[in-house]
């Protein structure tokens, strides 16, 4: 992966992390104290957590920029819920 391919996908993640901490009424992970970069890793995750989930139920959601963000955000959204259903 180029640099600026990993700079796209950090900013898609973070943008993805942070509409679904919006969604879900939650920020996410708490790890840093940094919510910019607490934000970040909950996108990247969401996003490896999405692309595994749609793979695995045979969604195809296409590629492009557009399917990789709504990939991460349904990601995103999934991780969150089991963080919260986790800390109940």
């Amino acid at each position: 992966m180029s640099l600026v391919g990993l700079i796209i996908w950090l900013i898609v993640g973070g943008v993805a992390g942070l509409i679904a901490g919006q969604i879900m009424k939650s920020g996410g992970l708490r790890v840093t104290g940094n919510h910019l970069v607490d934000t970040v890793i909950t996108g990247i995750i969401g996003a490896v957590v999405g692309g595994f989930l749609l793979g695995l139920l045979g969604i195809s959601i296409g590629g492009g920029l557009i399917g990789t963000f709504i990939s991460a955000l349904i990601g995103a959204c999934v991780f969150i819920f089991g963080l919260q259903f986790l800390n109940r």
